[in-house]
């Protein structure tokens, strides 16, 4: 059984973080030991909850809890998500050595949360320093958000070219695949939404239609990067990893879309997320 550890936030309702990430791995053949940053009600995006930033020493005993069961030992990959608190960001790191001490072709896969276009940053002050000058360089992938790129490489992402760009400067910080989750620009379509991925073998992009969700619901980038992952270690195809991903939360959005709800139908749409209905092409573009 191929395993991920992916530490993340947990809410009780809905589908972001953890929610979002560990059933799609399951759906897709992989155990996931899941680990919480945070145990909230609901998503921030209410502007209301309820529950706690979980304290690093919480983390780190559990982490050493599920060491001790050699569950660390041959791990295919570690995720990680939103952290409620910069001082977790030790604990974190201390994850993913130990995991590639026990199997050095682990990847260490880090969607870098810290804010979105229009919002801005909602993480607590320290957290995006930790993602850009710790956590990313020793990502081997990164997932962020056309925000998040931004704010990581400093620069402005308008059109493709800038894109790129931005790319490959995320990608002299240290990791070799950069997936952006959700790219707007000038020169594309404007009912088009695209997740370019920037790697070894080249660049990729692909265009989905843009659905009308309001408001957009959160946790897209979470399932999005939990897809990407496990579908790069199946196949070890980035292109093909891409092309499903994008698919596959393309067919959540429209069930959420036809649902009429605010949260992510992921369980509506699970068979999506295995053999998406629509494939989108991933095409080369550098």
């Amino acid at each position: 059984m191929r395993t991920i550890l992916t530490i993340q936030s947990h809410v009780a309702f809905g589908h972001v973080g953890n929610r979002a990430a560990v059933f799609p791995l399951e759906r897709l053949g992989f155990d996931a030991i899941a680990v919480n940053t945070v145990q909230f009600s609901n998503h921030t995006g209410y502007g209301a909850w309820t529950g706690m930033v979980l304290p690093p020493d919480h983390i780190a005993d559990v982490l050493n809890g599920v060491e001790a069961r050699g569950a660390l030992d041959g791990l295919h990959a570690v995720l990680t998500g939103y952290m409620g608190d910069a001082t977790l960001g030790d604990v974190v790191l201390s994850a993913v050595a130990r995991a590639k001490q026990g199997n050095r072709d682990a990847l260490y896969c880090c969607d870098p949360v810290m804010g979105d276009v229009g919002r801005g940053f909602f993480v607590r002050p320290g957290i995006p320093e930790f993602f850009r000058d710790r956590a990313v360089p020793q990502a081997d992938i990164i997932t962020p958000n056309q925000f998040e790129l931004e704010y990581l490489t400093g620069h402005t992402v308008t059109d493709l070219a800038s894109a790129l760009a931005a790319t490959r400067a995320a990608r002299s910080l240290g990791p070799r695949w950069v997936m952006v989750t959700s790219l707007t620009r000038a020169d594309a379509p404007a009912d088009r939404i695209e997740v370019l991925l920037d790697g070894p073998d080249g660049a990729f992009l692909v265009a989905t239609p843009r659905l009308d969700l309001t408001p957009p619901p959160s946790g897209a980038g979470d399932c999005v990067a939990a897809l990407f992952l496990a579908k790069f270690l199946e196949t070890g195809d980035g292109a093909l990893a891409l092309s499903h991903a994008a698919s596959a939360v393309y067919a959540v959005f429209k069930a959420t879309r036809d649902s009429g709800q605010r949260e992510l139908q992921i369980i509506a749409a699970q068979d999506q997320l295995v053999r998406p209905d629509q494939l989108f092409p991933a095409d080369r573009v550098s």
